[in-house]
């Protein structure tokens, strides 16, 4: 592929380059199920996504509002991937308060990983 940006671009094959998705495939799934809208409306994964198209992605508990800012066909690195569009402030602050109330309410194991000790007294339980 060439490093020309594109004037014509699917949505699953944009969603993949923007690394929203980690295949095309998992994106254009995405896009049939209804968890990700262009301009407020449902569509289909090969509609053609244009510079100034806002984005409503729907990602496990993640959501994000992004405005495309240039079309890419090609999957670079995460820098260079976020460069294809930009996020709107309320998303961004909307899920980083999500992560962190997600971090917070984390359930923490006791103990962790047994010990040494811990494990010969397993082992001498179960008799192995």
């Amino acid at each position: 592929m060439s490093d020309v940006p594109e004037s014509r671009i699917r949505l699953d094959k944009w969603l993949w380059a923007a690394r929203f998705f980690k295949t095309r495939s998992l994106a254009a799934q995405a896009v049939d199920g209804g968890r990700v809208r262009v301009n407020e409306q449902r569509v289909k994964p090969a509609k053609e996504v244009h510079v100034g198209d806002e984005l409503l992605i729907h990602i496990g508990e993640m959501e994000w509002i992004v405005h495309v800012r240039t079309l890419s066909g090609v999957r670079r690195g995460a820098p260079e991937a976020q460069q294809l569009y930009q996020e709107s402030e309320a998303s961004r602050t909307k899920r980083l308060q999500a992560i962190a109330t997600r971090k917070a309410n984390a359930l923490r194991l006791e103990g962790g990983r047994p010990t040494k000790k811990d494990r010969r007294m397993i082992h001498r339980f179960t008799g192995g």
